[in-house]
């Protein structure tokens, strides 16, 4: 029978299909880890006061990609170049989405709309990987090589969803409310697009490491579709609503250590 886990369980067992994803999660993880780094160093003077939670968040990210190196290497595996069409980090900064790379590479400050803007797409992208990690802890979270891994970076993505819904609401009580709406909106649209895209191209490539015959590939792809359209008449909107978390400040102190074997 063709499931969630099923499906992961294959890819975990071969090694070039598991290095494919490890490095894909690695590649994306580590662009986040530089992003948030330099949107710290960039925060405008009035928000000074957010630079330690935004430069925890790119420490957890920079933590998660050297824990998915970390799982290549203990089964003596290297990271390889990913496809650009599996680049779901680079092809969301190609289509506007989040804070252009070049404006990241300045050395003016940032304004509290870029801030927003930030903050907006963190709450997107986030929603999603919050989404991806609880379902590789619901099937994986006893598995003796990704278990503490998986469970641990779960739980910062839960983290760190949980901040931009906090921040994003400071915010709308300031007066940045239709901003943010607008921008959520744009950004949602946006990353379902992208996350089909990308998750074709991916099963594309596990499909020709596992042998996968066209049927398999059919039905994947089907399903990859029956997701982007159910999120595009509405499922969308999961990704853009703000409410007040259970976890206050969780970002309020420093990144945890990553596993042991890291």
């Amino acid at each position: 029978m063709l499931s969630a886990k099923s499906l992961f369980q294959e890819i975990l067992d071969n090694d070039e299909s598991f290095q494919l994803f490890c490095s894909i999660a690695a590649s994306g993880e580590s662009q986040g880890g530089w992003e948030n780094a330099r949107i710290a160093a960039l925060v405008p003077e009035s928000e000074r006061a957010l630079a330690p939670k935004i430069t925890r968040h790119g420490a957890d990210e920079d933590k998660h990609g050297r824990i998915f190196n970390a799982l290549m290497k203990k089964r003596g595996l290297e990271p390889v170049e990913i496809p650009p069409a599996t680049d779901y980090t680079m092809l969301l900064e190609n289509n506007g989405i989040g804070l252009a790379h070049e404006k990241l590479k300045g050395d003016q400050a940032l304004t509290v709309e870029d801030i927003v803007t930030y903050l907006a797409h963190s709450r997107v992208t986030e929603q999603r990987a919050s989404e991806e990690m609880e379902l590789l802890r619901k099937h994986f979270a006893d598995h003796p090589d990704l278990g503490r891994a998986v469970k641990m970076i779960s739980n910062d993505e839960d983290n760190h969803l949980a901040y931009c819904h906090e921040e994003l609401l400071r915010f709308a009580a300031a007066g940045h409310g239709r901003m943010i709406q607008r921008t959520l909106r744009e950004c949602a649209l946006a990353e379902i697009r992208i996350y089909r895209d990308v998750s074709l191209a991916v099963m594309a490539g596990m499909g020709r490491i596992l042998g996968w015959s066209k049927a398999k590939s059919g039905v994947l792809a089907a399903g990859i579709h029956a997701v982007y359209l159910y999120e595009r008449l509405g499922g969308w909107r999961r990704m853009v609503s703000l409410t007040m978390p259970e976890r206050r400040d969780a970002l309020g102190g420093p990144a945890s250590a990553a596993p042991e074997f890291v």
